[in-house]
């Protein structure tokens, strides 16, 4: 609330890149998209899929608009097309709009390619914050 600059990056974003609440452990975990791997969990039980749009809130769904329905006929995915294209330095219209264009055009293929890159994307750490 007193620091204008991260009040607007959290409204647009849902997320500080220097957040004073992670400790140098979750920004390492962040950094390496350890803290990611939970999801792994939710991958097993069938709620989620390794690639597809990334899980939103409640909250951000008013922000996917005329999207959202498009954007909630596939199931989340612990990597997708905006975290290979950008990461967390993707402002979040485009995300919904790659998130969209994925679940539209999805194919095997694509997964496979997206998954290609996540891993060369978590190895050097692009846009991981």
């Amino acid at each position: 609330e007193s620091n204008p600059d991260a009040k607007a990056e959290w409204l647009r974003d849902h997320k500080l890149k220097n957040d004073p609440r992670v400790t140098r452990l979750g920004r390492f975990l962040r950094k390496t998209s350890l803290d990611e791997l939970p999801q792994l969990w939710n991958v097993l039980r069938g709620e989620m899929s390794l690639v597809g749009p990334r899980p939103i809130v409640r909250e951000e769904m008013l922000r996917y608009g005329r999207y959202l329905r498009t954007y909630v006929a596939a199931k989340p995915g612990v990597t997708g097309l905006w975290q290979v294209m950008g990461r967390n330095d993707t402002d979040y219209r485009r995300r919904v709009v790659m998130d969209t264009y994925y679940v539209r055009k999805r194919t095997i293929l694509m997964d496979l390619r997206i998954l290609l890159r996540t891993v060369r994307v978590v190895i050097w750490g692009h846009g991981a914050y």
